[in-house]
């Protein structure tokens, strides 16, 4: 089965009791580890439970290509359900995993982590097709499930937050679930229960490295500098952060600039219409920000936002590397700066 991504959190929430085994794949590898956990807890209660579950690892499959099978052929010491967990799986599981799907006497429940994986991949196409197992993609949170997010966090907690902090953490998280929750959980234990977060908390305990590269290649892709876009875009693939979540971060720019464009065109001055976004244009990069403003027209970044939408589209289905998409789209949007057109 293939599960979109709109569905997955509903397929997790009551996951069909023919379901066998389960891979979850994707760049977001925090967002991977989350739902498998989730999937993991939901069957068997702890995953520590050494009776319970168990682990194979992907280097002893290559020997003994039906061990992940017999492994989910076992029967638990104390009669109860198992859990058989394979963590950073690629394609060379795909035979593995065929095995463990063709065999009838399967009594645990499979759960996969892999990386990246193409449309043609085996393995993902093994899962996909299946009728007793599923295939999720886990991708960078769009704005939407970001915000939910970081709603959803706070309100457990019994924590408020100002709207402007909340769209000033939706801006700058999400690239990695993994990371997005360590970001939270710093300012939940910042506020405590019954507190609450500012801007200027949110400013001050979520400044990752990463976030703070994303802004200077989103920066340097409106500004025209298109040696910067390219540094960037190796420091951050360095970091491991995943083309996606870069063209959805410039994408947010992009769109922060159209709008800021259109109210200037409408009659506003440019200082009236930066200081009207929200979240504020943070301080330090307001210089950036208003010079970008000066190269482009709302019609023009409305163009390098359908571009950047576009290259997301095509690192998810084309196959192609996604950081060379990725790195073609932000400098041809950065050589396009400032001519006109």
């Amino acid at each position: 089965m293939k599960i979109s991504a709109s569905s997955a959190e509903r397929f997790l929430a009551a996951p069909p009791g023919r379901l066998r085994a389960c891979l979850f794949y994707g760049p977001d590898g925090g967002l991977v580890r989350e739902r498998a956990q989730a999937l993991g807890r939901r069957h068997v209660g702890d995953l520590g439970d050494p009776f319970r579950v168990s682990a194979v690892a992907p280097a002893a499959l290559a020997d003994q290509p039906g061990l992940l099978a017999d492994e989910a052929a076992q029967l638990s010491l104390t009669g109860e359900t198992r859990l058989v967990r394979l963590e950073g799986a690629a394609d060379a599981a795909a035979e593995p995993c065929r095995i463990l799907l063709e065999r009838e006497q399967a009594r645990a429940l499979v759960v996969v982590e892999a990386g990246e994986l193409a449309p043609r991949s085996r393995l993902r196409r093994l899962f996909e097709e299946a009728a007793d197992a599923a295939a999720i993609a886990c991708y960078a949170d769009d704005e939407a499930a970001l915000r939910r997010l970081i709603r959803g966090t706070f309100d457990e907690a019994g924590i408020a937050v100002e709207p402007d902090a909340a769209a000033f953490l939706a801006e700058r998280l999400g690239a990695d679930r993994k990371i997005t929750r360590s970001e939270l959980d710093k300012l939940v234990l910042y506020a405590g229960e019954g507190g609450r977060v500012t801007l200027e908390d949110a400013a001050a305990c979520c400044g990752a490295q990463a976030s703070l590269t994303l802004d200077e290649l989103c920066d340097a892709a409106s500004g025209g500098r298109a040696p910067a876009v390219i540094a960037g875009c190796d420091t951050l693939a360095g970091e491991g952060v995943h083309a996606v979540a870069i063209l959805r971060a410039a994408q947010r720019h992009f769109s922060r600039l159209q709008l800021a464009a259109a109210r200037i065109e409408a009659g506003a001055g440019a200082e009236r219409a930066i200081k009207a976004l929200r979240p504020p244009v943070f301080f330090k990069r307001q210089p950036a920000f208003r010079e970008a403003l000066g190269l482009w027209s709302a019609s023009r970044a409305g163009r390098a936002l359908e571009r950047l939408v576009a290259a997301e589209a095509a690192c998810k289905r084309t196959g192609a590397p996604a950081e060379a998409l990725c790195a073609e789209a932000l400098l041809a949007i950065a050589r396009a700066a400032g001519r006109e057109k």
